[in-house]
């Protein structure tokens, strides 16, 4: 069986992966707050975690495999966004508006990660659906004497768990120095954090022991992922921004809740997603959706495949180059694999030891470039799939389908390499030197392969000065 080996966060190394039951594989992965369109930073987890749950079902079996990602869907940001709809005179309460606004979004994000070829979690617990099991966490931890309640309010007790900060090699007193900690009167200490806190009456809430409310969102992982996967399973993920304070009080509320159980046994993060060597922010004009660039032609099998080609534990640059150099490779492979079948053939066994390596999908993506270039095109298709590429594709699906092309404008060229095919054979030199010639005026880039003939448009491409050629 196929070994795998992880970057622990928690232990700083990498580490075979051994799970508690090989039988019930558990992986748990922090989703989105659902008030808006998911950005490109946001789509990284969701690849690099769609791989992971790839490789597990694989070695595993997918009967064998539970993976939960969650959606917040009850959080301040959603209210703000909700109270803005309001003010510019929406219909509905503002509670309608935020139900409102979740389901739209939730909506969003689905279809926006499908077109990036991530497959659906086992689960995708909604945090409304888990109050009770919050509430039952926060009253043991009460108990217990981790948490308490102040003005409405419940909150942790940081310095009552003592590996606090474990996770991100920090401790409690040089968080206190090196953070903005919310100061309230009702806290015992600068670190402790909210559990529980009070909600007015338009705004969603919940009856509760400590008066009408609603949970901080720390708890709401911790009460799903106990609810789904118990007081101790296989993998935590998330983005590397979500190591502190998010994971590092899902460990400390959680290890006190169940001390019986060890919560995540592997956690493994992600670097962050810049565009064009820069942080990606409004401010800066490079911020963007996913689907923004689904809008704007670009598939999502490219964003997938660019992401690919950088580990996940490096931070990523998304470049203009990157993605026509991925649109480029798999019209490449597309073009190649047009009626090839795979359906008995498996993946190519160096790219799932890749895959399996600490998910060294650069690696991977390299051996998949040999494969084509070898011609063993049963082995390259399967392994596509097997990374979540070309799930779709089928017996005569041309290279053109999902390009970041018009599809007239692919369609002529096709025409028009055709028609100089045609012009080869019948020894008409005069009409093939003139398509040759009107590609270049066209800013057509053709390159003549074994495979067939390969095209990519220039900087300064005419689609206008193709048309004369017909």
């Amino acid at each position: 069986m196929t070994e795998i080996w992880l970057h622990n966060t928690r232990t700083r190394k990498k580490e075979r992966f051994a799970p508690i039951d090989r039988e019930n594989v558990r992986m748990y992965v922090c989703g989105p707050t659902v008030y808006d369109r998911a950005h490109l930073g946001n789509a990284r987890p969701v690849v690099v975690f769609d791989v992971l749950y790839r490789l597990l079902r694989h070695v595993y079996g997918a009967d064998h495999v539970r993976y939960v990602r969650n959606f917040t869907d009850v959080d301040d940001k959603i209210n703000a966004t909700a109270l803005a709809r309001k003010e510019t005179g929406a219909d509905g309460s503002l509670e309608d508006l935020i139900r409102e606004r979740t389901e739209e979004t939730i909506g969003w994000y689905l279809s926006d990660m499908a077109a990036l070829g991530a497959m659906e979690p086992t689960d995708m617990p909604r945090a409304t659906g888990f109050i009770p099991q919050m509430i039952e966490m926060i009253e043991g931890l009460i108990e217990s004497g981790h948490a308490y309640a102040a003005e409405g309010h419940v909150l942790f007790r940081v310095r009552s768990y003592q590996a606090y900060g474990a996770l991100s090699g920090r401790s409690v007193d040089d968080m206190i120095a090196g953070a903005r900690v919310e100061v309230a009167p009702y806290k015992e200490d600068p670190m402790d954090f909210v559990l529980w806190k009070p909600s007015t009456d338009e705004l969603p809430g919940w009856d509760s022991p400590w008066g009408r409310g609603r949970p901080g969102w720390h708890i709401e992982c911790s009460a799903m992922s106990y609810d789904l996967l118990g007081e101790s399973f296989d993998i935590h993920g998330g983005g590397n921004d979500l190591m502190f304070p998010h994971h590092e009080n899902e460990i400390a509320q959680s290890c006190c809740a169940h001390p019986e159980g060890g919560f995540a046994k592997v956690w493994l993060h992600n670097e962050m997603l810049q565009v064009e060597g820069k942080k990606m922010s409004k401010s800066l004009g490079n911020f963007f959706t996913v689907h923004d660039l689904l809008e704007q032609g670009v598939p999502g099998e490219v964003i997938r495949f660019v992401f690919l080609g950088t580990h996940y534990r490096k931070p990523m640059d998304w470049t203009e180059q990157k993605r026509r150099e991925a649109e480029k490779t798999l019209r490449k492979w597309r073009t190649q694999l047009d009626g090839v079948e795979s359906q008995a053939v498996k993946p190519n066994l160096e790219i799932v030891d890749a895959v399996a390596d600490d998910l060294n999908t650069p690696l991977a993506i390299s051996i998949l470039h040999r494969l084509s270039a070898e011609g063993r095109l049963e082995e390259l298709f399967a392994s596509l799939r097997f990374l979540g590429i070309g799930s779709d594709w089928k017996d005569g699906l041309r290279a053109d389908v999902e390009t970041h092309v018009d599809g007239y404008v692919a369609a002529l060229i096709e025409a028009l390499l055709t028609d100089r095919t045609e012009a080869r054979k019948a020894k008409d030199f005069a009409r093939a030197d003139a398509l040759r010639d009107g590609f270049a005026a066209a800013g057509l880039i053709v390159k003549d392969t074994p495979q067939g003939a390969e095209w990519e448009m220039g900087p300064d491409f005419d689609a206008a000065k193709l048309e004369a050629l017909k």
